[in-house]
Order: C-alpha cells, then sequence, then structure tokens
C-alpha cells in the first residue's frame, strides 16, 4: 500500500471517528473548526434524517405505566376488625397514593416508626413479658416493600404486647377499641 493510499484512509477514518464522537458528545463544543472544510462533520441537522434521530433517545416511561410501583409500596389485608374497616387497602409512599382511607397518614405512620437498624414490621420479640388482655380477633396481614426491604407481617391483638404493637400503627392499621 503506497502512503498516499494509507493518508486517504487514515483520513477517511478519521472523519468517521469525529462523526461519531460528536454524536456521543451531544452539548460539547466540537474540535470542526480545528480540520479542514472537507475533513469537519456536517452540523448536526444534516447528519441523521429526523426519524432517525427520534430512535436515538426514547421518551421517558411515566410512573402509572412501570410494571412496579414507585417508591414504597404495601397490601394491607385486614378481618374481623368490623364490616367497616375489613378488607383490602393498598399503599404507596415517597409519593403517597393508594386506595386506604388515610393513605397520608399511613405513610406518615410507617415512617415514624422507621429507625436505622431495626425492622419496622418485626414482631413482638419472643422474650417479651406482655399482659393477659385481649384486643379482639382483629388480624391484619402487611406485605410489599418499604425502604428497599420486603415486607410480610401479621398482626392481631391476642395480647397487650400485640395491641401496643397494632396501635403504633394506627392509622395504617384501623384504630380498634380494646373493650371484649
Amino acid at each position: 500500500m503506497t502512503h498516499v493510499a494509507r493518508r486517504s484512509r487514515f483520513a477517511g477514518f478519521t472523519r468517521l471517528l469525529l462523526a461519531v464522537g460528536s454524536v456521543g458528545a451531544v452539548g460539547s463544543v466540537p474540535m470542526a473548526s480545528a480540520l479542514p472544510a472537507a475533513a469537519a462533520p456536517a452540523p448536526p441537522s444534516t447528519r441523521f434524517p429526523p426519524a432517525a434521530a427520534a430512535v436515538l433517545a426514547p421518551p421517558p416511561v411515566p410512573d402509572e405505566d412501570r410494571g412496579e410501583p414507585v417508591g414504597d409500596h404495601l397490601t394491607v389485608t385486614v378481618r374481623q376488625a368490623g364490616a367497616s374497616v375489613d378488607g383490602t387497602y393498598e399503599v404507596n409512599c415517597h409519593p403517597a397514593r393508594g386506595t386506604h382511607p388515610d393513605v397520608g397518614g399511613a405513610c406518615a405512620v410507617v415512617d415514624r416508626n422507621t429507625w436505622w437498624g431495626r425492622d419496622v414490621f418485626g414482631p413482638v420479640p419472643a422474650d417479651s413479658v406482655c399482659t393477659l388482655q385481649y384486643g379482639g380477633p382483629a388480624t391484619a396481614h402487611v406485605t410489599g416493600t418499604w425502604a428497599g426491604r420486603p415486607v410480610d407481617a401479621t398482626f392481631d391483638r391476642g395480647n397487650g404486647c400485640e395491641i401496643g404493637r397494632w396501635d403504633r400503627f394506627v392509622p395504617l392499621l384501623p384504630k380498634l377499641s380494646s373493650d371484649f
């Protein structure tokens, strides 16, 4: 290969690198002014047809169209607490939304109970000394994700410790009286 042929191949390769580099460096100052006019890349408006430019940057997907909820998501199922509060509720926090009757309050109470290094939905410790009081037959099951961790917690009102645990999560869980 002659010296002239190598030089022309190198010049073509240089133009290709400059064109590709200027596509990847959006917002950067092109160095085309240092090159001869024949080696400078074409202006952005003539480099690609409009249809090809649209393919390079797809539009963002709105949160409501994503498959998984954004932020913290909990599903709360309440049973035997009374016809007005029994049911399954969805709670999405950060931002607050869902089918829960007080979604803002539900998110706030879980936020208040969240402490670094402690399972916010953890059960009453096994060695706890609890009063022998009965808070009724109500139960709740909370599943989902909170602070990036999976949640699968059950609540009942079978003794003083469990009643206290339930009451710490009102209004995520319904407010109930212990008069049974």
